[in-house]
């Protein structure tokens, strides 16, 4: 294979090492900038996730510049040694896989110890599956939040989830198909049967737009198991009243607090929820939902 480690890369003294964050196609090998492809063409060296992946890439523009390995199992090494090639005057173009680098992929340590060492550090911007599938959902683009994959132990992802139930923006997640609907039914526990848009295999063949509440959603997924890179968008909560504002407890503040009114006051889990609901000022039917979803981690 062309393009390997084994080849030394080319190093200008005179001109000084750059970090460039190189964009790449998310499967459309066209959405590319002319940018991106002289910037790959005219650097030292690349640094990839998979250099069999950029492989693809580089053979259909042409491009000789060799490769080297950077993702999250080596990086905490391979930072150091890439900041290195740079002070000594290489120019290195960093890519992922598949989008913009850093956003979900390895790339954070590298660029803060390239600020560090004094090393400009350049974007080639070009296209994002999150801001793609986010442009074309439907749902209110602005305020959103990128909370990228969730994590795969349920528990640490009904925490996580738990934490972002107050957030009044637009929800932006990636995931992987094995895990779609599991992230889904926790979504909906949680967050509620908000409004949903996945897309899937954005940009490729066979791109995909799934819409409809959360609980919809999970039934198409379920009829037609999910394949490829997936994005799910998730609607803010719908809001009819000052109330609904409250901004969600902290993890465990619901089971503590029901725990103390049913059993030093003797209330039953009914009568709990609404004395709760009237001194926090959050919807009886949202406490529901959190304190079930709180007794569900438990299991």
């Amino acid at each position: 294979m062309r393009n390997t480690e084994a080849s030394p890369p080319s190093v200008d003294t005179a001109r000084g090492g750059r970090l460039f964050l190189v964009a790449t196609p998310i499967g459309n090998l066209e959405d590319i900038s002319f940018r991106a492809v002289r910037t790959l063409k005219e650097a030292g060296l690349i640094a990839c996730e998979d250099t069999r992946r950029t492989q693809i890439l580089l053979d259909h523009y042409s491009i000789r510049t060799c490769m080297i390995s950077y993702h999250e199992h080596n990086e905490m090494t391979r930072a150091p040694e890439l900041v290195l090639r740079m002070e000594e005057g290489t120019w290195l173009a960093l890519v992922s896989d598949a989008g913009t680098p850093l956003i979900s992929d390895p790339g954070y340590r590298l660029v803060r110890l390239a600020i560090r060492h004094g090393i400009p550090v350049i974007p080639i911007p070009g296209v994002s599956a999150l801001v793609a599938t986010l442009a074309v959902s439907g749902l209110p683009p602005e305020p959103f939040r990128f909370a990228g994959f969730l994590p795969g132990r349920r528990q640490r992802r009904l925490s996580r989830l738990h934490e972002l139930a107050g957030a009044l923006e637009t929800l932006v997640f990636y995931e992987t198909p094995h895990r779609v609907n599991e992230m889904l039914e926790d979504a909906e526990q949680i967050l509620g049967n908000r409004q949903v848009v996945i897309g899937r295999e954005v940009t490729k063949i066979h791109e995909e737009f799934l819409r409809g509440t959360a609980s919809e959603v999970l039934s198409l997924l379920k009829a037609r198991p999910a394949k490829g890179e997936l994005t799910i968008v998730i609607g803010p909560p719908e809001q009819t009243s000052s109330e609904e504002h409250a901004a969600a407890p902290p993890l465990g503040f619901i089971r503590k607090e029901m725990m103390k009114l049913m059993a030093r006051n003797k209330l039953s889990e009914r009568e709990a929820l609404k004395a709760l609901a009237k001194s926090t000022g959050i919807r009886r039917s949202n406490l529901y939902r959190l304190w079930q979803a709180e007794k569900s981690a438990d299991r």
